[in-house]
Parts: C-alpha cells; structure tokens; sequence
C-alpha cells in the first residue's frame, strides 16, 4: 500500500483537505482508506450502549458488527501508543492510505497552512514534507506550494510522488 500524509497545524484545513482528496481520488477509480491521528482522549462509543458496558468491564477489544459496517475498537489500558506502522498493518489493502497526523513521522506528506492561525512552517526544517497547500504565497521556500483548493493538482502531486501518477485526471 501506498501511504502519504496531511500534517500542519490546528485549524490549518488539514480535515477538508483530507476529505476532498479522498473523494478526488476515489473518483479516479482508485482505493482509499483513512489513518486519523488524535493527540487526545477520544471515544467513538457511547455510555450505555453494549459495545461500551463490553468495553468498560474490562474487555481488551470489542468488535461491533452489522450489515453495513464494522468496527474494532481496542482499549490500551497503558500499554504505548501504537505506532503508524502498526496501525497501517492492521487495513485491509488499498491503493493509498492517507494519513491525518503523524507529522512526526517520516512517511511522505503535505502541509496545510494558513496565514491566519500565524503558525510556523513545517516544511521549511522537514524534508519529508513535500509540499505546502496553502491560502498564501510562500517566497522563498524550496518546496512546490499548492492553493488549498486546488484539489485536482494537490491529487495529481500526491499521487505522482508515491508512484501511482497513471490516475492522475480525473473523469469529472
């Protein structure tokens, strides 16, 4: 599987940049899954349902089913965060796997940026951020920068750097 990340700082677009890349490359006939990194607690279960009452006495992982999805949620009860490439390993094949977060880590990646939340770029001391997609010029830095919505271009970009450039045109 292909991996390629979306890293910048909060309220930066990294989430809308996500969400329409996957639906302009999925539109290229391609396979997407999706790795989220959250920096806090989260819980996708509510209390009072089974599936949490599973979770809450104590099991290590609750598998929830039905017809139309599924999903396995796992409890670390203090063992270490796991690590992208264990997570990675744990989905199903797809031509690409784009990754939220993670900007720590060396997989290859764009950063979102705006000029508003008066942050610092990444992609100036990280060489594995490829590319800035931004709402602002950025003279002098040595990387391609990407208008934030230029969906088409960021995807041909994306797609062109982990070596699945034969989608590059959308049919739309």
């Amino acid at each position: 599987m292909k991996v390629f990340g979306v890293v910048g700082w909060k309220d930066t677009g990294k989430t809308g940049l996500m969400e329409r890349l996957v639906a302009e490359i999925v539109s290229r006939d391609l396979s997407v899954s999706t790795v989220k990194h959250a920096h806090h607690s989260f819980d996708i279960d509510r209390p009072g349902k089974d599936s949490y009452r599973h979770r809450a006495s104590g099991a290590t992982e609750v598998l929830l089913a039905s017809a139309r999805r599924w999903a396995l949620m796992s409890e670390l009860r203090d063992a270490p965060e796991p690590t992208l490439e264990m997570m990675l390993a744990r989905l199903s094949p797809v031509d690409l796997v784009l990754v939220e977060g993670y900007k720590r880590d060396r997989h290859l990646k764009i950063e979102t940026h705006r000029a508003a939340t008066g942050t610092p770029l990444i992609a100036t001391d990280d060489p594995s951020v490829l590319a800035v997609a931004s709402d602002t010029s950025h003279p002098g830095l040595d990387k391609p920068v990407f208008h934030i919505d230029a969906i088409d271009a960021i995807a041909d970009f994306v797609l062109r750097s982990v070596g699945l450039g034969s989608a590059m045109t959308s049919d739309r």
